[in-house]
């Protein structure tokens, strides 16, 4: 595809399709322009470093999260909870497709208007349950740190097995037997020994059904009572 016809935006939605793929450590700028049917080159003409592709690229798939109407979808406080569990859980999904984003978080400086445009609404819908300003800020960075690590056990399995198979071509084994190990290790201790069995003892990274909404439950659970005692 030529530099004059090839868009910035469809750069972006290639580099997305081959992080979801590949991961961070997949995405260059050889494999993209094939994707793409260009050279490289012409994709410097859009985009002039692999750094600002992987932020453009994070910064597009926040749009990809459903930001509910507080007007019609919480006019009274009182529902301030639902819009909330649909917004942690829209993040959480959008994390879970793309598990390379997570691990961007620690690599890569981002910024941009998706992600914008979803902090914006959360600290509004914060507000708007009854917090002040500097109280909503801590609830909604609060929602966001337990929502990121919710989403790293999957995203950190992925990103091992990519670089297992890549190593011997065998991550599945090679998961298996670390299992196996570490499930001799946990005999030595009564309440891992009890679990050994469990879907979360037996996955890489695995936690018991439902954890993710038994948490955020908990979480939001604490934000109702203090808006009750007014602390």
């Amino acid at each position: 595809m030529p530099r004059n016809t090839l868009t910035a935006d469809q750069i972006v939605r290639a580099a997305i399709a081959l992080l979801d793929e590949e991961g961070l450590d997949g995405l260059n700028m050889r494999s993209l322009g094939a994707r793409l049917g260009s050279a490289p080159t012409a994709i410097y003409w859009h985009i002039k470093t692999k750094d600002e592709l992987v932020r453009l690229a994070a910064d597009a798939v926040w749009h990809e999260v459903a930001l509910p109407d507080l007007d019609a979808d919480a006019a009274d406080a009182g529902d301030w909870r639902t819009a909330a569990t649909a917004m942690a859980t829209g993040m959480h999904a959008m994390l879970t497709r793309h598990p390379w984003l997570g691990q961007a978080f620690g690599s890569h400086l981002l910024y941009g208007r998706g992600k914008a445009r979803y902090d914006d609404r959360s600290l509004a819908l914060y507000e708007k349950a009854g917090f002040p300003p500097a109280d909503a800020d801590r609830a909604a960075a609060t929602v966001f740190l337990f929502v990121l690590g919710s989403a790293l056990g999957p995203a950190s399995e992925v990103s091992l097995k990519r670089r297992l198979g890549g190593k011997d071509g065998d991550a599945e084994q090679q998961l298996a037997d670390a299992m196996a190990r570490a499930a001799e290790v946990a005999m030595d201790f009564p309440r891992l020994r009890e679990r050994l069995g469990t879907a979360a003892a037996t996955g890489y990274a695995a936690a018991p059904d439902d954890t993710f909404a038994f948490g955020l439950r908990a979480v939001l659970d604490g934000f109702a009572a203090r808006l009750a005692d007014g602390s």
